[in-house]
């Protein structure tokens, strides 16, 4: 049950490239989610009643797909979009093949994160907004995004943490990565160095983006 230091040196290339392997999976799930979920996120918030937007059918239609991926399980998600992802990048292995699932997952989730900071938000200062003649875009760009910043690094914080976690589960399916490792080295083989070694670096890096995140989102915010 002990760790053999010689082995694990022996190991560090495969352990470099299933690092990298993650950071390129998360890096790639993480911009498709801020880039869709965001506007996702301030759609479901803008449309819902009484805000400046209402429109219960968007409303409805958003919430009802976001909540529908957000109850699959990821690993059912994982091999439900193999036709998609098969289709999307020419291939169901390997890690930007799993970066399809992971930003399918982590759309919906950071949608709802948003949606929830903006709700934080003192209407009383969107009524102000409106008052004074600003469009739609002008709220969402100079009050709902400037006053939900921090909650929004936060949300990021959360769903890079997330992503990490799914990464992993990933693996199991041929995703690559740091969980494709473990499943190929350390359990299949009963290879405990490599538990060990997998393990601590998702443990590391799951510290060092959380602890960035609060401070970030601590900088700026303005309360």
């Amino acid at each position: 049950m002990g760790i053999d230091f010689n082995h694990l040196m022996e190991l560090l290339p495969d352990i470099n490239t299933a690092f990298f392997q993650t950071i390129y999976m998360i890096a790639i799930s993480l911009l498709i989610a801020v880039v869709i979920g965001l506007p996702v996120g301030i759609l479901l918030y803008v449309t819902d009643k009484g805000l400046f937007l209402e429109n219960k059918a968007v409303q409805n239609i958003l919430g009802f797909v976001v909540n529908l991926i957000r109850s699959i399980p990821f690993i059912i998600l994982l091999v439900a979009l193999i036709p998609i992802t098969n289709f999307i990048v020419g291939t169901t292995i390997g890690p930007t093949a799993a970066s399809v699932s992971l930003s399918v997952a982590a759309i919906p989730f950071f949608a709802r994160i948003v949606e929830t900071a903006l709700r934080e938000i003192d209407r009383g200062v969107i009524e102000a907004a409106i008052a004074a003649g600003a469009t739609p875009w002008m709220i969402i760009k100079d009050v709902l995004l400037l006053e939900a910043r921090s909650g929004i690094i936060s949300g990021v914080t959360l769903t890079l943490i997330s992503l990490i976690g799914f990464s992993a589960m990933a693996g199991t399916v041929g995703g690559g990565g740091i969980g494709d490792l473990a499943i190929r080295f350390g359990y299949y083989r009963y290879d405990n160095t490599i538990m060990f070694a997998t393990v601590l670096i998702l443990i590391i890096l799951v510290q060092v983006i959380q602890l960035l995140g609060d401070y970030i989102a601590k900088v700026v915010d303005k309360r």
